[in-house]
């Protein structure tokens, strides 16, 4: 419906019973010629009123306030109106009673805006995001219901009600009572937050409650295997098949920096020449969706070669028999103490290993590790791959060999 005449009006309504006194405001909204009656839950005495400027009479600190008071409830009106027209919603007396009085607006509660999220990337799993990413989401979840519960003592909350101190209260809870480390606790502050932007963008929200909260994560130093750990690594024999396995997928993900999902979902269709003629990997990152192109190291090609025909590869179309995520990291540290290698060791840490002692310890550009590993950026890669002290030696040592000093003849 195009709004083609709007008109707003105070008056006084005599209640019924009335004798004398104070008579209540009323407020009437009309749009098209339809009106809409609003209480402003406020009084004045018929005498001091003035029907045509619609305000109460006199210059004491009682009228002035009434006065400043039927202003207010004016502009509100203005503003649901604009709101109106921002949305391209229709303009009527009943919607913009409802948007004033609060009736007829849905209440959006945080939990069941996060758990209907939640359900949505759950039927996404495997195709744009991985198990894990759902599993973050969920814990994220319980982790809210459990502090809400904790500090407001109620069973969901309006998305509305919520403060500056709902981050910096969740953030100590975090800590706190869940004992989770900085980082972590930044992370399902992240994961509430897209929450909140996407009650934002709905319109849900008029402000970001968490604004000015500081998102900075702090630096952590990342575990790699060093040269000669690599190599224990590869030239030890076990007699258990299971961890002769591990070992060699692990390894695998050493020499091409293939993070475990990205493993476990590689076929032998992924598998083809490159630029070069040589063996390459064409991927996607599942963390990501990036393309991730990396050409096979010999190491890599020999435990290819070694699972070709191997039964569980063959039948489920993989090129390594690969096993959970979870029994791969508690398989790896059984592998270290077998190899003498104190590290606590996980699969991520091959990732690392390819990027420190494989790659940029041996001279490969940054920019070229980052393509290989699938970042959007080079900033990324500096976090997973801290070049090590030998190599910071070894390029001054260049550098030094380069840079020749001749003494000026002293005059």
């Amino acid at each position: 419906m195009i709004e083609k005449s709007f008109a707003i009006l105070f008056y006084l309504k005599k209640p019924k019973g009335y004798v004398k006194g104070d008579m209540p405001i009323y407020m009437r909204i009309t749009v098209n010629g339809v009106p809409k009656e609003i209480t402003t839950k406020q009084e004045c005495d018929p005498e001091r009123w003035n029907n045509q400027a619609q305000r109460a009479k006199g210059t004491n600190e009682k009228t002035k306030s009434l006065n400043v008071m039927l202003d207010a409830l004016e502009r509100k009106v203005h503003e649901a109106r604009l709101k109106l027209m921002e949305g391209s919603e229709p303009i009527t007396a009943e919607t913009l009673k409802n948007m004033l009085t609060g009736q007829g607006e849905r209440s959006h509660m945080l939990l069941e805006i996060f758990a209907q999220h939640n359900k949505q990337l759950s039927a996404l799993v495997n195709t744009e995001f991985a198990p894990a990413t759902l599993k973050r989401y969920d814990t994220t979840l319980e982790h809210v219901k459990a502090f809400i519960k904790w500090k407001y003592n109620v069973s969901d909350m309006d998305i509305k009600s919520l403060k500056f101190s709902f981050a910096t209260d969740f953030e100590f809870y975090l800590k706190s009572e869940k004992k989770c480390n900085h980082n972590s606790t930044i992370k399902y502050i992240g994961n509430v937050r897209k929450i909140v932007n996407y009650c934002l963008k709905s319109g849900w929200l008029q402000k970001d409650p968490f604004f000015g909260f500081k998102m900075n994560k702090r630096e952590v130093v990342r575990e790699y295997l060093s040269k000669e750990e690599l190599q224990a690594l590869a030239d030890k024999q076990f007699t258990i098949e299971r961890l002769a396995q591990v070992r060699d997928i692990f390894l695998f993900s050493c020499y091409t920096g293939l993070a475990f999902i990205d493993v476990f979902q590689l076929t032998p269709a992924r598998i083809a020449k490159g630029i070069d003629g040589n063996q390459w990997i064409f991927t996607f990152r599942q963390k990501t969706d990036t393309p991730t192109r990396v050409p096979l190291l010999p190491q890599a090609e020999e435990i290819l070669l070694k699972y070709k025909a191997n039964p569980k590869c063959v039948n489920e179309g993989k090129v390594l028999p690969m096993v959970s995520n979870q029994k791969m990291n508690a398989y790896l540290k059984e592998v270290a103490d077998l190899c003498g290698i104190t590290k606590t060791l996980t699969f991520h840490i091959a990732r690392h290993t390819f990027a420190t002692t494989v790659t940029l310890s041996n001279g490969v550009p940054i920019e070229t590790v980052s393509k290989m590993l699938g970042h959007k950026s080079i900033r990324i890669t500096q976090h997973y791959a801290k070049i090590i002290d030998k190599k910071v030696s070894e390029d001054m040592l260049l550098l030094q060999s380069k840079l020749t000093f001749q003494a000026s003849p002293v005059s």
